[in-house]
Formats: structure tokens, sequence, C-alpha cells
């Protein structure tokens, strides 16, 4: 089978080659699917820089989701599986033509469902369920502040947080992103790039607190949240992208960056800060993630649901879709073909 391998770190076109590999046997408990496409997200740039602890050893197949159709069942999967169109999430691996994955991480789709808006659904709609409807679940009239909101799991926090009838803050960078998130409904949008996003984010509070940030950026960006955050008020972190720099100096920095939070202070504050990684939970409670792509699937059919897919990218332009995710230049869902 072909498959995008990473040999090395750095720039993608660099790194980054279609080499032939052996076709996955499924294990115990798994499914292989024959792929029809994969999703990316920040976490693919992150872990081709070398900036994301949780990547195989080199040289490796990355990809977190797939959507094909299950063509091989491993011992103790239902047989109702098999031929199945499937949208799945994957512990790397999806950057291939046939991928592994547990069969409880994954949904049936209809064969009509646009690979993208499938695609959405797996690594990012979970992060985003499990975010605001498990971990942290959201309640009438909380102010609910999203950063990165345009990209693509905070399309699907933005409209989780305005059906649960919050109050939302969506910080973005550029005109046509600030115009999307209006038209979905959101109160305050912030354009990072017309100021300084968190003065701009002060003035839209006027004088009052935020209930919960919804953090993908780390770094700086998480003691102004702190600043922001009232009594009984979250900070859900589920990503770092402002750390640019590999090594243990660019751990420090990026560390140092987002300062020391002494526990104590947390509690007299009433406040608490949350932290996401959904390749732990899928290694450690399957469960959940079958909870969660049920939960997306559903609050998706019942509509009202605007699942923005960026572009499909065939599968030779990869390193150009990988750097246009890196630049900021994209939102919502990329996702690229076979």
């Amino acid at each position: 089978m072909k498959a995008w391998t990473l040999s090395a770190h750095g720039a993608p076109e660099r790194v980054l080659r279609i080499q032939q590999h052996p076709r996955p046997l499924p294990g115990p408990g798994q499914v292989r699917i024959k792929s029809e496409g994969f999703g990316l997200n920040y976490a693919d740039v992150m872990a081709v820089r070398g900036l994301y602890r949780e990547a195989p050893p080199l040289p490796s197949i990355l990809g977190y989701e797939v959507v094909g159709v299950v063509d091989e069942l491993g011992e103790g999967v239902s047989e109702a599986l098999l031929g199945a169109r499937v949208a799945a999430l994957t512990r790397f691996g999806g950057y291939a033509e046939y991928a592994l994955t547990d069969h409880r991480a994954l949904i049936i789709i209809p064969g009509d469902m646009p690979l993208g808006v499938a695609a959405a659904m797996t690594t990012q709609g979970c992060t985003a369920w499990y975010a605001a409807r498990i971990l942290c679940p959201l309640r009438t009239g909380e102010r609910v502040l999203v950063h990165a909101a345009a990209g693509g799991v905070g399309q699907w926090l933005v409209q989780l947080a305005l059906r649960s009838g919050c109050e939302v803050f969506a910080i973005a960078g550029g005109r046509e992103k600030v115009e999307h998130l209006r038209s979905l409904g959101v109160h305050h949008v912030i354009d990072r790039h017309a100021g300084d996003p968190r003065r701009l984010l002060r003035d839209r509070l006027e004088g009052s607190r935020l209930d919960i940030s919804f953090n993908a950026v780390g770094g700086t960006s998480f003691r102004s949240d702190m600043r922001a955050l009232g009594s009984a008020g979250r900070i859900v972190l589920y990503g770092g992208s402002q750390r640019t720099a590999a090594g243990p100096f660019g751990t420090l920095r990026f560390v140092w960056n987002m300062g020391v939070v002494v526990p104590i202070f947390l509690m007299m504050r009433s406040q608490s800060i949350l932290g996401i990684n959904m390749l732990r939970i899928a290694e450690h409670r399957p469960d959940l993630i079958a909870e969660c792509l049920a939960g997306i699937k559903a609050t998706y059919d019942a509509g009202g649901i605007d699942v923005h897919v960026h572009g499909t990218f065939a599968s030779e332009r990869l390193p150009e879709a990988l750097n246009k995710l890196a630049s900021g230049g994209t939102m919502g869902k990329v996702v690229v073909s076979w």
C-alpha cells in the first residue's frame, strides 16, 4: 500500500514522502479500513516539526483519522461492520491507503456524506464533544471564550456553546473568519489581526468575567485567560499551537510563557484547569470515544450544525495542505483524498 512516511522533522515538502508499506493486519478488537481519504489536524503540523511528544518514532506514518470502508475484521469484531463506510479515529497510521483502528473508535456513515464532513466528526468533533458535553458541560448564560474559533475544533465548540444558550466570545484571525463566525450567530467575534485580543476581549466583557475558556493555543494566552476568569471559572486546554521551537529550550520557553499555577490559589478562587489529550483517552477509555462519536453524529444528524470544510487536497498535495494549515490560512476542516 502507499503511505506518506515521515523520515525526519522539518518542512513537510522535505521530510514527507510517499512510500510502499505492507498492508497492516487487524488484531483482536480491531478493524482495517480501506481509506478514501484522511483529515488533518494541527497536531499533524506539530508532529512534522518535531513538537508533538506523542508522535511515534521515525520513520513513521502520521494521521489521526480516516474515512473509508471496513475491509477486514480482527478477532471479536461484529461481522456487521464488514463493508460498512465509516469515519474513524486512528492511533497514527492514517496517512495510508489502509489503516487500523479499534472497533469502538468509529461511526458508520451514509455513502453520500462528504469526505470533509465525515472527517470533521472524528478527532475534532470528538474533542469538542468531550470538552463541552463531558469534561466541562456548558450551562445557559455562561460566558464562553473559544480560541482558534474558526478552526476544526473551534467551529464545533462555538456551535455547541450557542446551542447551550451561552454568551460566546470567539477569537479568530482575518475578515473571512470573522464574518463566518458572525454568520453562525457568535455574539462577540474578536479579530486578532485588528489589535491585542486581550484588550479587545476585556472591552467586550465590559467588566464581567469569563466562565469558561476553550484554549488550543497555550503560552501567553493561558495567562491572559486566567486573568479574565471569574469564580467557578474553568480553562480547558486542548492544544499548544503557540509553541514554535523544538527541543528542551523550546519546551522551557513555552512553559515559561504559560506561567506558574499554584493549586491552593485555584481552590481559593474556585477555578479549574482541565486538560484534554484524545490519544490518551482513546488508549484508556475507548468507551468515551464511542460516546463522543455517537453524540457529535446525532447532533449533526439533527440539523442546524454548519460543518465548514476548507478544502479537499489530492494525496500528492499533502505537504501543501500541511503548510496551509500551519500558516493559519485555513478555516474549518482540511482533508486529503486518495
